[in-house]
C-alpha cells in the first residue's frame, strides 16, 4: 500500500460545499412559500399535525422533483413508457440527490399479487425449482401461477425476403391452475340473493337493491328483451332461456321505443357492483354484495394457485407450493440448508432476501400471502426489503411514517434500520409522528401551526432539544404521557369468541367485553387483526373500519364520498324548483368546457401534462346558468368552497338549515376534519385525513359494536387526544368499541386490554394477557406490559 508523503491539509474542493438540500418558495398544495435547508447524510424528521403539509414538502416537492429529473435523463422514447411528472410549484430546489421513495401506498390488490411476487423472492424460487426440482417439468415459467399453459399449431407467414408459409407448433408449460386461473379462490354468485325464482319478472322477481320497481329501465330491459317470458316464473325457464337470462352476450334491444343494451344478469351484476370499491358503496348495497358473492378455496389446487405439474416437482420432498406457504423465517432456514454448488449464487441471493424479511420484522409472513391483505405498515416494510442490502450511498431515502402498524418493541428495530441507512452515507428524510423515532433525528423540521389552510409554514427547524423547548404544537405535546385510567367502565355483556384459528391463531377462546373501550394489542404479526376481523365479522350489529385505502379520483371530494352532497343538491333543487342533477359537477350541471373538472388537461406525451384553469367556469366546475341558482344567498360553488366548520354553521341554523347535511358535517367535525373544504379533491388528502374521513362515514351506520383498526395511523400527538375523546363519546352513547392498536396512549385509556403474542407468526397466536391497563403495567409479564409501564413512568 502506497505511503503518503504530503502532510499538508488538502485544499477545500468546491464539490464539498454541497452539503444541503435547499428548498425556496415551495407552494405545493397548502405550503405557503416554504423555504428550508436540509442537511445531507443526516436523518431529518418532518413533524406536524395531520394535514400540516409534511407530505407536500417531502414527497410532492423534494422527492417528486428528484424523480422527474432522473426520468429526464432517459431518451424521449423511454420516457414515453414512464409515468409523467409535473415540476412542483417551487422557486428553487438545489442539492438534490437520487431519491428512493418508500411510501405507504398499498401494494397492488391484484388477486395474483403476493408477497413473493412483489419482492422477487418468487422469481428466484422458480429458477431454483426449475434447476433442482424432481421431476423436472420445464423452465421457471412452469412454476409460475401467473403463466398459463399454451398450445397452438397452424400456418404462419414469415415476411422476410421471399414470403413463405410454414407450419409451426407452439407449446409453453405454465404453472397456473386452470380452474382458478392463479387466484387460489373461485368466486360464486348466490343466485337466490338476486331473484326469487318462484316469481316472474312482471311479479317483481328481482331482489337486487334498486331493482324492485317495474318501471325501472334495468328491469324493463329484461322483461321486454324477447329473450325470456316476463310472465313465466324463473324456475320454469327452459335451459336456453336461463342461459340467455344469466349469461347472455351484450346486444341492442328496443324497449318502449328506446334503444338499450341487454346483457346477462351475471355480467351485469359484475359490472354494476363487483367492479366498484366496496368502501364507497352505501351500507345497504355493501351488505347486498357481501351476501350475494362468496369466495371459496379452489378445489383443484387447494388454494396454492399452481397446476398439478408444478406441485408435483420437489426439492427434498418440498414443492414450490410448500415453500411459499412456509413462514419466511422457516423458509430462510430451509434455503440455508440446501448445499448445491451449481446454484450457489442463487441460494445466496435468495437467502439474503429472506433474511431481510426477518431483519425488518416480517419473518412471520409467507410468500403466498396476497399483497392486498398487508396493512399499510407491512406494505411499506416489504418495499424497504430491496434497499436493505444495497451498496448505494449518497442516496436520499424518503419514508412515510415507517413506524405505522409497529408495536413499541418493533419501533426500536426500525430506528436501527433508519440509522444504518444514514451511517452508510445516505440522506434519510422521514415523515413521522411517534416520539420514539423523532428522538433519534439529527435535524427536525416542524410544520404547522395547524392543518389545511391553517398550516403550510415552517414553525421550527433544529434539534430535538430545541423542539422540546420551542413553543410549537409538536414541542408542547412531545413529552405528553397518558396516565393509566384509575377507574374503568363495567362491561354490559361479552362477545364470545371460541376456537378462533384464522391464520396463526391457535384455537383462541376469549370474551370481548361489551359496553366498554377494548384494545387488542401485541407485536406486529401476533394475530390481532386475525382475531378481530376474522372472528368478529361485519354483520347486522358490527361496524368495521379497516385500513383499506380510500379510492377516489380528482373528481371525488369529502362531499361526494360521505354522501353530504345529496341533501345539499336536494336543498338547492327544492329552493329553485329545478332538478338536483344540475348541482352535480359530474352530471348535468358540469361546465361543458372542462366537463366539470375545473381544469383542462393537455397531454404532452412523454413530457408532463399541463393543467390550466378552465376559462369558461374559472375553475368553479359548473355552468354559469347553474351558478345563478342560490340557496340561502350562496351558489353551489361557494358552498363547496366552505370549510366543514363554516358549512356546519351554515346548514345548522336559519334559512340554510338542512338537518341531513348538518348531521354529516357534525361527524366530520367530531373526527377533527373541520378545516377541510367540502370540494377538496380526495387525491390531495393525507393518509391520516383519509383514515378519519372513512371513520366519519362509518359513524353514520347503526351498530352495537365498532371495530377500528389502528385509528391513530397518521395522527399527530395532539390529534390522538381528540380521537380518545371521540372514542369516549361513542362508548358513552352505548356503543361497544374494539380497537386494534399499538399506541400506548390508547392502551392507557382503555377499559380492557387483550394482549396477543408472545411473538409473531407461529410464535404468536395466543392470548398472553387479559385485564385492565393497570394490571398489565403492574404485572409487566409481556412485552406490551413492559413498554406501557415505561411509557406511563410506572
Amino acid at each position: 500500500m502506497a505511503t503518503r508523503t504530503d502532510t499538508r491539509a488538502p485544499a477545500p474542493q468546491a464539490s464539498d460545499s454541497h452539503d444541503l438540500i435547499r428548498v425556496h418558495g415551495a407552494r405545493v398544495n397548502n405550503l405557503k412559500d416554504v423555504s428550508v435547508e436540509i442537511p445531507k447524510r443526516r436523518l431529518t424528521v418532518f413533524t406536524g399535525v395531520s394535514g400540516s403539509g409534511k407530505s407536500s414538502l417531502v414527497f410532492s416537492t423534494i422527492a417528486a422533483e428528484s424523480q422527474r429529473m432522473i426520468n429526464e435523463t432517459y431518451s424521449a422514447f423511454v420516457q414515453g413508457f414512464m409515468p409523467t411528472l409535473a415540476r412542483p410549484e417551487v422557486d428553487v430546489l438545489e442539492g438534490l440527490t437520487t431519491a428512493i421513495i418508500v411510501d405507504q401506498q398499498r401494494l397492488g390488490a391484484d388477486p395474483r399479487s403476493t408477497v413473493g411476487t412483489v419482492t422477487d423472492a418468487n422469481a428466484m424460487l422458480r429458477i431454483l425449482f426449475s434447476r433442482l426440482g424432481e421431476p423436472h417439468i420445464g423452465p421457471p415459467g412452469a412454476y409460475a401461477f401467473n403463466v398459463p399453459s399454451v398450445r397452438a399449431s397452424g400456418a404462419i407467414t414469415v415476411e422476410r425476403g421471399n414470403k413463405k408459409t410454414v407450419k409451426a407448433t407452439f407449446d409453453r408449460t405454465g404453472g397456473m391452475c386452470p380452474r382458478c386461473e392463479g387466484r387460489g379462490t373461485v368466486s360464486d354468485i348466490d343466485l337466490t340473493q338476486l331473484y326469487d325464482d318462484s316469481k316472474s319478472l312482471s311479479e317483481g322477481a328481482f331482489t337486487i337493491p334498486g331493482w324492485k320497481s317495474d318501471s325501472q329501465w334495468t328491469v324493463q330491459v329484461y322483461a321486454q328483451s324477447g329473450f325470456v317470458d316476463p310472465d313465466k316464473p324463473i324456475r320454469r325457464y327452459t335451459r336456453k332461456e336461463l342461459q340467455d337470462f344469466l349469461y347472455g352476450e351484450p346486444v341492442k334491444v328496443k324497449v318502449n321505443g328506446v334503444n338499450l343494451t341487454y346483457e346477462g344478469l351475471i355480467p351485469k351484476i359484475q359490472k354494476s357492483f363487483l367492479s366498484k370499491d366496496k368502501e364507497a358503496m352505501q351500507p345497504h348495497i355493501r351488505a347486498f354484495v357481501e351476501r350475494a358473492v362468496t369466495f371459496t378455496t379452489c378445489p383443484e389446487c387447494e388454494g396454492t394457485r399452481l397446476s398439478e405439474g408444478a406441485r408435483s416437482s420437489k426439492i427434498d420432498r418440498v414443492s414450490i407450493a410448500d415453500a411459499c406457504a412456509m413462514q419466511i423465517s422457516d423458509l430462510a432456514a430451509w434455503v440455508r440448508g440446501l448445499d448445491e454448488p451449481s446454484v450457489a449464487p442463487l441460494l445466496t441471493a435468495l437467502g439474503g432476501t429472506l433474511d431481510s424479511f426477518v431483519e425488518i420484522g416480517l419473518g412471520y409472513l409467507s410468500l403466498d400471502r396476497p399483497s392486498g391483505t398487508l396493512s399499510g405498515g407491512e406494505a411499506q416494510r416489504v418495499k424497504m426489503i430491496r434497499h436493505l442490502g444495497s451498496s448505494l450511498t449518497d442516496v436520499t431515502y424518503v419514508f412515510d411514517e415507517p413506524t405505522i402498524g409497529l408495536h413499541p418493541h418493533d419501533i426500536q428495530r426500525m430506528n436501527g434500520l433508519l440509522l444504518r441507512l444514514r451511517d452508510k452515507g445516505n440522506t434519510v428524510l422521514v415523515v413521522e409522528h411517534k416520539p420514539e423515532t423523532i428522538m433519534i433525528a439529527d435535524h427536525i423540521v416542524d410544520l404547522g401551526p395547524g392543518a389545511g389552510t391553517a398550516g403550510g409554514t415552517v414553525c421550527f427547524e433544529g434539534t430535538v432539544e430545541g423542539l422540546r423547548a420551542g413553543d410549537t404544537v409538536t414541542g408542547r405535546h412531545f413529552d405528553d404521557r397518558a396516565a393509566v385510567k384509575k377507574t374503568v367502565r363495567e362491561p354490559t355483556g361479552v362477545l364470545e369468541i371460541r376456537g378462533a384459528h384464522t391464520h396463526n391463531l391457535r384455537d383462541v377462546d376469549v370474551d370481548v367485553p361489551l359496553g366498554v373501550l377494548t384494545v387488542v394489542t401485541g407485536v406486529a404479526g401476533s394475530g390481532k387483526s386475525s382475531l378481530v376481523h376474522g372472528s368478529i365479522p361485519p354483520g347486522e350489529n358490527v361496524v368495521s373500519v379497516d385500513q383499506g385505502a380510500i379510492r377516489g379520483s380528482r373528481r371525488s371530494n369529502p362531499a361526494t364520498y360521505t354522501g353530504l352532497l345529496d341533501p345539499i343538491r336536494k336543498a338547492f333543487a327544492k329552493a329553485n324548483d329545478v332538478k338536483p342533477a344540475l348541482f352535480s359537477a359530474n352530471s348535468e350541471g358540469a361546465c361543458p368546457g372542462c366537463n366539470g373538472a375545473g381544469v383542462v388537461y393537455s397531454d404532452l406525451a412523454m413530457m408532463a401534462g399541463v393543467a390550466s384553469t378552465c376559462d369558461e367556469c374559472e375553475g368553479k366546475r359548473f355552468q354559469p346558468a347553474v351558478l345563478e341558482y342560490r340557496f340561502a344567498g350562496r351558489d353551489i360553488s361557494e358552498v363547496l368552497a366552505m370549510s366543514v366548520t363554516e358549512a356546519e354553521e351554515f346548514f345548522g341554523t336559519g334559512e340554510g338549515r338542512v338537518p341531513a347535511a348538518h348531521r354529516v358535517l357534525g361527524r366530520l367535525s367530531d373526527v377533527g376534519l373541520g378545516y377541510l373544504s367540502l370540494g377538496q379533491p380526495l387525491t390531495t388528502l393525507s393518509g391520516g385525513e383519509r383514515q378519519r374521513l372513512k371513520l366519519a362515514t362509518h359513524m353514520a351506520e347503526k351498530g352495537g359494536v365498532y371495530v377500528l383498526d389502528e385509528p391513530t395511523a397518521g395522527l399527530h400527538l395532539a390529534d390522538v387526544q381528540q380521537l380518545l375523546g371521540l372514542l369516549d363519546r361513542i362508548v358513552d352513547s352505548g356503543t361497544s368499541v374494539v380497537v386494534v392498536e399499538h399506541h400506548q396512549a390508547v392502551m392507557a385509556h382503555a377499559d380492557w386490554i387483550i394482549d396477543l403474542g408472545p411473538g409473531a407468526g407461529h410464535d404468536g397466536g395466543r392470548i398472553v394477557f387479559e385485564g385492565t391497563p393497570a394490571d398489565l403495567v403492574a404485572g409487566r409479564a409481556t412485552l406490551t406490559g413492559e413498554h406501557l409501564a415505561a411509557y406511563v413512568g410506572a
